[in-house]
């Protein structure tokens, strides 16, 4: 998977979903909670309108519209990484 430089991420559209992706609820994926491990989590990347951005997810039925409205926002670190490879000048635009 490539990094996501400052330059790129500049170039993206404000209040736009600029990745997606499905992990595993587990200390390997995307591990959000400590039941259901190794359930399936959808998750978006959205851009903000401050030049920040952020990570969004629910459990894999649900659509990008439901988790961009609905979702919990992805706030441990390594968990952030695993979903967006950036560089740590777009990592430090991450909104918490």
């Amino acid at each position: 998977m490539k990094t996501l430089t400052k330059k790129q991420f500049d170039l993206l559209p404000a209040g736009g979903i600029f990745a997606n992706g499905i992990l595993p609820n587990s200390p390997d994926g995307l591990n959000m909670i400590n039941d259901h491990q190794g359930r399936e989590l959808h998750w978006i990347a959205v851009k903000g309108w401050e030049n920040d951005w952020a990570i969004y997810c629910h459990w894999a039925e649900h659509d990008v519209e439901y988790i961009q409205e609905q979702g919990d926002k992805v706030t441990m670190e390594s968990n952030i990484k695993r979903c967006v490879y950036c560089d740590d000048e777009v990592f430090k635009l991450y909104r918490y």
